[in-house]
């Protein structure tokens, strides 16, 4: 007996005029049935969705590739990993026990970052907004202290003389790399001279020992240009502070801001196709350094943040269908059960979507919608994916940077959070929030 076939209604596919990319005005992406060997649908029966994944050994394998780009180019390389990208406990130790140190913002960083095992000295501690509190764990714990303000240098001075104790610091310098908008609100000018003001300034001080410079241009920089300008004037300043103030440098920091391969809303091309690669951000890097007759005798410790392009691929979000429905022009809308509180990125990335399975031949163009109560959750204004049920799940990718650490309970929980291991175990590395945890914090008295 023939096996009956599953009934599929007629589907009309409206044209829609739009800007078109390289590859036309969209493209269906292939299946995804496994990610490091899971299946989705069986990771979220048993922990839920939506769910957030990583995997170990995407990470490994970045770091492993960053390092390797530089310091196949320069001798001396150090990788600072950037909590504020993601600051899970698992993610961090993993980079840790590659050999990266720790780059912090806060005292809520600096505390987990030691928490993690990582050394006073190994830890690079950023921001505008350091407390009095912050600044004495540092002290005692022989941190590299970056200054960003006068009057940080002021409270740093003079904890430090209460303290007794001599402080390693840094410099944070902003400068014109030849892109727009231009970072200018961190840090100290390079070209109006406020930054050899207060290189001079720091110099001078008995307690402080200014060890290195710190520049960071921006975020998603697809520009190599931007670093060979930044690596450039960096060395030139290095080799100024020797000449004039007789001091040297030990170590550049030039930050992080490197591209991942997302792409960004607007973009003609994809980010696959236009975002530099990490060894071409190595070479711009390197080449420039090396031209510098300071940096070729001295070879001070570079230094380098970055955070995105490390651990966003090796992050995916598994959402579930929950509903489609039709706007009144015939456009198909699909509603999951992953909204834009816990993937903040939406806003300005189109997220590579995958579907995991079909049951159709058919494929169509979908606003793909989250569960929120809010026009404004809107995961993707326009994806092809093919015919889906509720249940279907769907996996977003490229979610690894900041979404964990900027994702908030609104409406709906925060999801649990998994580790793909390199053993092929899936384990949960922070769980999904509940009503108790949401509330605990609450007080009311009648």
């Amino acid at each position: 007996m023939k096996k009956k076939k599953v009934y599929e209604r007629p589907l009309i596919k409206p044209i829609v005029a739009t800007m078109p990319g390289k590859s036309g005005n969209n493209v269906s992406l292939p299946l995804v049935s496994e990610i490091d060997g899971h299946i989705p649908s069986s990771l979220l029966k048993k922990f839920g969705s939506p769910l957030f994944l990583f995997s170990e050994s995407t990470l490994i394998n970045n770091f492993k590739e960053a390092k390797n780009a530089f310091l196949n180019r320069y001798p001396n390389v150090c990788f600072a990993w950037s909590y504020k990208t993601n600051y899970l406990d698992a993610i961090c130790k993993i980079f840790h026990e590659e050999g990266a140190w720790a780059e912090v913002v806060s005292g809520f960083e600096y505390k987990k970052a030691l928490q993690n095992g990582v050394r006073g000295t190994n830890i690079i501690f950023n921001g505008p907004n350091k407390s009095e509190a912050d600044l004495l764990l540092a002290i005692d714990n022989e941190s590299l202290i970056h200054i960003d303000n006068l009057q940080e240098l002021i409270l740093l001075s003079h904890l430090a003389e209460k303290s007794n104790k001599n402080v390693n610091v840094a410099i944070r310098i902003n400068l014109d790399a030849e892109i727009s908008p231009a970072w200018s609100r961190f840090g100290f000018n390079l070209e109006n001279g406020e930054a050899w003001r207060m290189v001079t300034k720091i110099i001078q001080e008995k307690r402080l020992n200014l060890k290195g410079l710190h520049c960071h241009i921006g975020t998603f920089i697809l520009s190599l240009n931007a670093y060979k300008v930044q690596a450039k004037k960096m060395a030139a300043l290095a080799e100024k502070i020797y000449n004039e103030l007789h001091h040297s440098i030990a170590y550049l920091d030039l930050g992080g801001g490197f591209a991942s391969k997302n792409t960004l809303k607007g973009s003609y091309l994809s980010g696959e196709d236009c975002s530099p690669s990490i060894g071409d951000y190595a070479r711009v890097i390197t080449d420039e350094l090396k031209e510098n007759s300071y940096i070729a005798k001295f070879t001070p410790l570079l230094l380098l943040e970055t955070g995105r392009a490390l651990v966003d691929d090796a992050g995916f979000l598994l959402t579930s269908v929950v509903a489609n429905k039709r706007n009144p022009d015939g456009r198909l809308n699909t509603i999951v059960d992953a909204g834009v509180n816990i993937l903040f990125t939406s806003f300005w990335y189109n997220h590579k979507i995958s579907a995991t399975e079909s049951r159709s031949s058919h494929w169509e163009d979908s606003t793909l919608y989250g569960p929120l109560c809010m026009n404004i959750d809107v995961l993707r204004e326009r994806v092809a994916l093919p015919l889906l049920n509720k249940g279907d799940v769907l996996i977003i990718h490229n979610v690894g940077a900041y979404n964990v650490t900027q994702s908030m309970q609104f409406i709906s929980y925060r999801p649990a959070v998994v580790l793909l291991d390199k053993n092929c175990n899936a384990k949960i590395i922070r769980e999904a929030d509940d009503f108790e945890y949401v509330t605990c914090k609450e007080h009311y008295e009648e």
